[in-house]
């Protein structure tokens, strides 16, 4: 079995909203400005783990954002299906792709059983079961609409009798999907339609090299889910999420930036996605790791 080929590295940024309109802005031109690859916001009704905090929309406020830079890729990291129609959540993602002229990665999960928002807003919390079936007509709906000017779908949870969808999404066929995935019916989702898979760190008590066992693993699990369907391994980008104690422990210097980029890439990952830091000395370090290791890392990685 021949390995799967490597991608070149992608570096990019969550600046989840939490913080004022004029301050979200000036965070993601400043990651721009560094030359990151994306950036990205969280799709929550509120935050999850600060349900009183300041929290604004993710798809009104990336239409903003999308107006607010010029180059960079943007997206949701990413979009919780329990909130949306799969239908609208699609006009909503060609309406962006079009503000954006063609910058948009479109993230889908699942959701998650935990979230305060179920009770918050009244909306029911799906069983671990009808989550990943819903999430299967989703994704497929989803694709669909972004691909075809009129469709229809006869699901067990949705239907859509002669939608139409014009104007044709910026990018053809359509704004590519980063799917979240771990469990084995999820990666066969993301064997079939995604063309970034994303997973995350953030396992209670979970040390980095039981993540990068992890990630090796799931990145093996991909791998046999896509050529079961005879789809080339390598067509599907790698991601990881690294969020709280984990992106801070990347930030805490650029030996330790760069000694985690090459255990993640060990892993078999070639995006790597850090929360944006919010302790002071962080900051400082983003900005050396952007101009001097991530630029560094890219050639050597050519």
């Amino acid at each position: 079995m021949s390995p799967r080929r490597r991608r070149s590295l992608r570096f990019g940024i969550l600046a989840i909203q939490n913080v004022a309109w004029a301050d979200q802005v000036e965070r993601w031109r400043h990651v721009e400005a560094l030359g990151f690859d994306s950036v990205w916001v969280a799709d929550h009704f509120i935050d999850p783990y600060r349900p009183d905090a300041p929290w604004f929309e993710a798809w009104t406020l990336l239409s903003a954002l999308a107006t607010v830079t010029r180059e960079i890729r943007i997206g949701t990291l990413v979009t919780s299906i329990p909130l949306r129609n799969p239908a609208m959540l699609a006009r909503q993602a060609l309406t962006v792709d079009h503000v954006s002229n063609g910058r948009l990665e479109l993230g889908l999960g699942a959701g998650v059983p935990r979230d305060p928002v179920y009770n918050m807003i009244g909306i029911e919390n799906w069983s671990s079961r009808e989550r990943v079936t819903r999430f299967l007509e989703v994704v497929e709906i989803v694709d669909r609409c972004l691909r075809e000017e009129v469709v229809s779908y006869d699901g067990r949870h949705y239907q859509l009798e002669d939608a139409i969808f014009v104007p044709r999404p910026v990018q053809q066929p359509r704004p590519p999907l980063t799917i979240a995935a771990d469990g084995p019916v999820m990666l066969g989702v993301a064997a079939r339609y995604a063309d970034t898979w994303n997973t995350y760190a953030g396992g209670e008590g979970e040390s980095p090299g039981e993540l990068q066992d992890r990630l090796a693993q799931r990145n093996e699990q991909l791998d046999e889910r896509c050529r079961e369907i005879d789809r080339d391994p390598a067509a599907v980008r790698r991601s990881l999420l690294l969020v709280g104690p984990d992106a801070e422990a990347c930030f805490a210097s650029a030996a330790a930036f760069e000694e985690a980029v090459e255990r993640y890439r060990e892993a078999g990952m070639d995006e790597l996605i850090f929360s944006y830091p919010t302790i002071a000395d962080h900051e400082q370090i983003l900005e050396e790791v952007a101009g001097e290791i991530i630029p560094r890392l890219r050639v050597g990685d050519g």
